[in-house]
Order: structure tokens, then C-alpha cells, then sequence
């Protein structure tokens, strides 16, 4: 398989191809004979539930590019398009997720992005360079499951031949708990068997809980046989994302957040009302030899100024403090108080695992998807909205 850090390789062994709706097979010498090659096909409108298959190709082989575009719309129609993709004769996905979290914006909502292994350019045509490599078969379908017909244009480019026997298969599953539960931590990534490694993910965050902010919450990996203490521990949210101090809207070649809705005018330290971000593990690869659950926690922290006794004692006494320790208090100054508390958000996350061998993830729920993501009322929808139908 090809390593992007030495392009001089030259492999003729590899037969490079590409399907789109003009040479859906991927035949040599077959694309582009629509209209007599003058651009005949190069979309096709899905109506409402259709389920249309972008590629079904005999292996081995590896895809290399995944680029698509559909017109954008509100976020529930957007969120309502999802992928599945099949290996050999499975008749599972172990790939079911929404189509833009799949390439890095949870939430319905395309934003401009560009990583190490995924770009939204210019916020509407989503690309991934995520290697998937497949042996007898790779079957990939696109779903519109909403409530009005979508236009697809796409292209996908891979290689025949050539793939490392070792090569693992790209797993990616969605999860979604709205709302969290107090105390419990999020499951990113869970029950894929090993060896395999975690390549990361895309998480989604609907604030619900007000205070000053929302990701203090640690992510941690457990694996191969942990249970009450996990191997890898975290120190905050923005950290794992490669940030600190907070997180405004940004993006790195392995973490980002590129997704920020907060209202007109909210200063960087509001909860935001919708936050999307990614963490590629590509350089510092997570393995596991049988088992992997990835958590992320649900914990936010709060000030107190000074007078505001009461408010600090109602929230000491509500139970949601992590603990006693957490809670710092200042003798003089504006601030009263700082602490750590436990907060119930609107958590999802598009979880990327490579395993040995291919499994089943659980089929994407679609109304758990779309549900509670509607535009606020302070979000302006593009303006090719009403240009592209």
C-alpha cells in the first residue's frame, strides 16, 4: 500500500480506477460515455427514502478518495443522508453513519474544514482520504432518508491489486445519547473485535446544561482487558482535540473543531448551542489487540462571584459537583468561587476503527439522528439553497 510520505513510489502492478454515475462499474476505458462524452450523467436525483449503490467492486483493492456533494439544505435533510458500506458478502454495513459527520461536521450542518484525513471545501464539497482497503468485495450505498428528493454527484477513485495482506477494514459506527445521564460517560467507541486500531472520531455536542463552560470532561481509552480504570486518560476535552483554554472554531491537520453555533455577539467563553469536533489518531496510534471502548465524560465548570453565595450553595448541594476538592474558593477579588461540576449535554460520535477483519456495526437511527438539531433562528441558510434545487 502507498505511504504519502514517499510519492516517488511507482507501482504499475496497481490498476487505478474510479466509479461515478457515468462508469458506475469502474470499467477500464468506460468513463465519460454519457452524451457522447460530453458530460451526460454526472449526477442523479434521489427521491425521498431512495437507496442508490455508488460502488459494488471485486477486490482486493483499496479506496483512496471518496468525494461528494449534494445541495445544502436545513440540517435535518442534510443529517438524513447517510452511507453504508459492506465487505465481501456481509449482509451488515460495518460502515452505517451520517454522510457529513463521516467526513468531519456533526449536527446537519457542512462547515469549511480541512484535516489530515477528511475536507469539507469551501463547506459543501466533502472529501475523504481515508484508505479502505477491501479484499473479495466493497459494496457502498448512499441513503437519502428524508423527506425530499436530493441531488448527488460523486467519485470515488481506487486501486486494484496491491493491497498488504494485513491490511485492516475501516469500521465506522454512529451513537447518539440525547440526553446524556448524569454521571454515566459517553461511549464513543465500543464492541468491535480485535486486533485493530482506533483512527478516531467526530463528535457532536448540543449543549443543554447552561454554565461557563462544557468540556472538562476527560476522554479515555480502555482496552484489552481494562475495566474500572482505563489505559489512556485524557485531561479535558479541548485538550484531546489538541487545543486549550476553551475551544473556539478552528482546524489542524489531526484535531479541530470547526463547528461553533453560538448567537450573534456571544463571547468565546458562552456555551455554545452546537459544537462539532475531530480527532485523528494517526501519528500517535491507538492499537488493541481484542477489545476497545473509547468514553468521553460529561463535565463543565462554573464561577461564582462574589454575592453570589446562594447560587453557590444551591448548586454544591445539588449533587452535580464532581467533588469537594474540585471546588476552589478566592478570599478576595471579583470571584467567590470555581468548580467542577456534572452536566447532561446532547452527545453523537462517528467513531473510525480499523479491524483485522470485517464486523457489523449497529444501523445508523435515523430519527435519533435528526432529531433536535432544527436551525436557531439566528442561523442564515446559504444562499445556494434557493439557487440549486
Amino acid at each position: 500500500m502507498f505511504d504519502v510520505t514517499d510519492l516517488t513510489k511507482v507501482s504499475p502492478t496497481l490498476d487505478s480506477r474510479a466509479v461515478t454515475f457515468e462508469n458506475p462499474t469502474g470499467e477500464r476505458g468506460a468513463g465519460g460515455t454519457a452524451a457522447g462524452g460530453r458530460k451526460g450523467a454526472p449526477s442523479r436525483t434521489l427521491a425521498a427514502c431512495d437507496r442508490v449503490t455508488l460502488a459494488d467492486l471485486r477486490g482486493p483493492g483499496t479506496l483512496r478518495h471518496f468525494w461528494l456533494t449534494i445541495p445544502p439544505g436545513p440540517p435535518e435533510r442534510m443529517r438524513a443522508c447517510y452511507l453504508e458500506v459492506f465487505y465481501d458478502d456481509l449482509d451488515a454495513p460495518s460502515v452505517s453513519v451520517p454522510c457529513l459527520d463521516f467526513f468531519g461536521a456533526p449536527h446537519g450542518r457542512p462547515v469549511p474544514l480541512s484535516s489530515a484525513l477528511t475536507a469539507i471545501q469551501e463547506g459543501r464539497g466533502f472529501n475523504s482520504y481515508i484508505p479502505m482497503a477491501f479484499g473479495d468485495r466493497v459494496r457502498v450505498e448512499f441513503v437519502n432518508g428524508g423527506d425530499q428528493p436530493v441531488r448527488l454527484y460523486y467519485q470515488i477513485d481506487y486501486t486494484l491489486g496491491g493491497a498488504d495482506d494485513d491490511a485492516g477494514r475501516l469500521h465506522v459506527s454512529f451513537r447518539r445519547q440525547n440526553p446524556t445521564r448524569l454521571r454515566e460517560d459517553f461511549v464513543i467507541a465500543d464492541g468491535l473485535r480485535g486486533p485493530g486500531r482506533f483512527l478516531g472520531c467526530v463528535v457532536g455536542v448540543r449543549c443543554i446544561d447552561p454554565g461557563l463552560w462544557y468540556g472538562e470532561g476527560e476522554v479515555k481509552v480502555y482496552r484489552d482487558g481494562d475495566t474500572d480504570w482505563p489505559t489512556i486518560c485524557g485531561t479535558g476535552l479541548e485538550d484531546y482535540v489538541g487545543t486549550a483554554w476553551g475551544m473556539g472554531e478552528h482546524a489542524a491537520p489531526y484535531g479541530g473543531a470547526p463547528l461553533d453555533v453560538r448567537p450573534p455577539g456571544a463571547g468565546v467563553m458562552s456555551v455554545p448551542d452546537f459544537v462539532g469536533f475531530y480527532r485523528w489518531h494517526v501519528l500517535d496510534p491507538i492499537m488493541f489487540e481484542t477489545e476497545l471502548r473509547v468514553t468521553i465524560q460529561q463535565i463543565g465548570s462554573e464561577v461564582f462571584l462574589r454575592g453570589e453565595d446562594g447560587k453557590l450553595a444551591k448548586a454544591a448541594a445539588n449533587g452535580r459537583m464532581t467533588s469537594r476538592a474540585a471546588l476552589r474558593r478566592f478570599d478576595d477579588g471579583p470571584l467567590l468561587a470555581l468548580g467542577l461540576f456534572e452536566r447532561v449535554d446532547d452527545y453523537c460520535a462517528a467513531a473510525f476503527t480499523v479491524c483485522a477483519q470485517p464486523q457489523p456495526v449497529p444501523r445508523l437511527d435515523l430519527d435519533a439522528a435528526v432529531a433536535d438539531i432544527g436551525r436557531r433562528n439566528y442561523e442564515q441558510p446559504s444562499e445556494l439553497e434557493t439557487l440549486l434545487p
